[in-house]
C-alpha cells in the first residue's frame, strides 16, 4: 500500500500544469482524454484519489472552475460550459469523457448540450442541473451574513454541516481534506454571480436531446434534491445508466473511492 501511494504521488508530481482560457489545469497520462470537474466550494484537488490512478489509462485533465482554486474570478460575463469548451480547445482535445460532481455534473450536462461534439461519454456524480429549483437551507441567511463579514471559517462550517456534506464529514479519514477545500474556496460565495451566463433554455427541459452514453452515480445518503435530479436524468436521457453507492453521501468519490472507481472505470472501459 505504501508503495502504491508513493507511485501515485510520483505520477502527480510528473503532471503538467498551467493556465489556459483563464483557468488553472493539470494534465497527466496518455490515451483518450478524460476531464474531471469539481463540485461547488471545492476545487480540483477533490479528485486526488482518482487523478493519478486514472492517468494509467487515460489522458486525465482536471481544472479549477472559474473563481475556484487557482482560477481567478471573472470580471466579465462568462459561462462555465464555454470556459470548459475553451480549455479543451486550448489543450487540443477533440473529444473527451467528462466526469463531474455536483456543480461539475451541471457543467458536464450543459457542455453536452452546448457542445455535443466535444463529449463522447459522461459520468454525472451527485449532479446539479440547470433549471432545477433547489430546496433552501435553514442556514442560508446565516451563511450570507458570514460571507459578507469575510468569516470564511463560519461560512465553511455551515456548508460542512449541511445535508450535502455531513456524511463525508463523519469520516475522519477525509474530513480534514474536505474542511481545507471548503475553507479555501469559501470566498467564491462573494464572486459576482450576475456575471455568469446560464444555459438558455436550461438543461432540465432538454435532457431528451442528449445522445451521449451517460452514467449517473449517486450515494444513497445524499439529499433529496440530488436524488430527484438523478431520477430526472435517468428517466429523460436516452439509454442512461445509474449506480447507487450504499453508504455514500454527496462526496461519493472521496467517501467510497473503491466502489466509485469500480463503477466509473467499468463504464468508461466499455466505451
Amino acid at each position: 500500500m505504501r508503495l502504491l501511494v508513493l507511485l501515485l504521488m510520483a505520477a502527480v508530481a510528473r503532471a503538467q500544469s498551467g493556465f489556459a482560457n483563464g483557468l488553472h489545469y493539470e494534465v497527466a497520462g496518455s490515451g483518450h482524454p478524460l476531464v474531471f470537474i469539481h463540485g461547488g466550494q471545492l476545487d480540483s484537488r477533490m479528485w486526488d484519489d482518482q487523478f493519478a490512478a486514472y492517468a494509467k489509462s487515460y489522458r486525465v485533465i482536471r481544472y479549477d472552475v472559474r473563481g475556484f482554486g487557482k482560477s481567478p474570478a471573472s470580471t466579465s460575463v462568462f459561462a462555465d460550459e464555454e470556459d470548459l469548451a475553451g480549455l479543451l480547445k486550448a489543450l487540443n482535445v477533440q473529444k473527451a469523457y467528462v466526469v463531474g460532481l455536483s456543480l461539475g455534473g451541471r457543467i458536464a450536462i450543459d457542455l453536452m448540450l452546448a457542445h455535443p461534439d466535444l463529449v463522447d461519454a459522461a459520468v454525472l456524480v451527485a449532479p446539479g442541473l440547470s433549471g432545477f429549483h433547489f430546496s433552501g437551507d435553514p442556514n442560508d441567511a446565516a451563511s450570507w451574513r458570514a460571507a459578507l463579514a469575510g468569516d470564511w471559517e463560519t461560512l465553511a462550517h455551515y456548508w460542512l454541516v449541511s445535508g450535502y456534506m455531513a456524511p463525508a464529514m463523519s469520516n475522519s479519514k477525509i474530513a480534514p481534506r474536505i474542511h481545507q477545500l471548503a475553507l479555501e474556496n469559501a470566498h467564491e460565495n462573494l464572486d459576482n454571480a450576475a456575471l455568469e451566463r446560464v444555459l438558455d433554455p436550461p438543461a432540465i427541459d432538454r435532457l431528451a436531446s442528449i445522445h451521449v452514453p451517460t452514467l449517473i452515480v449517486v450515494g444513497n445518503r445524499d439529499v433529496v434534491d440530488i436524488h430527484e435530479i438523478s431520477g430526472l436524468l435517468y428517466a429523460r436521457i436516452p439509454g442512461a445508466k445509474e449506480v447507487v453507492i450504499d453508504g455514500a453521501g454527496h462526496m461519493v468519490n472521496m467517501e467510497k473511492p473503491v466502489e466509485f472507481d469500480r463503477a466509473v472505470l467499468a463504464f468508461l472501459h466499455s466505451q
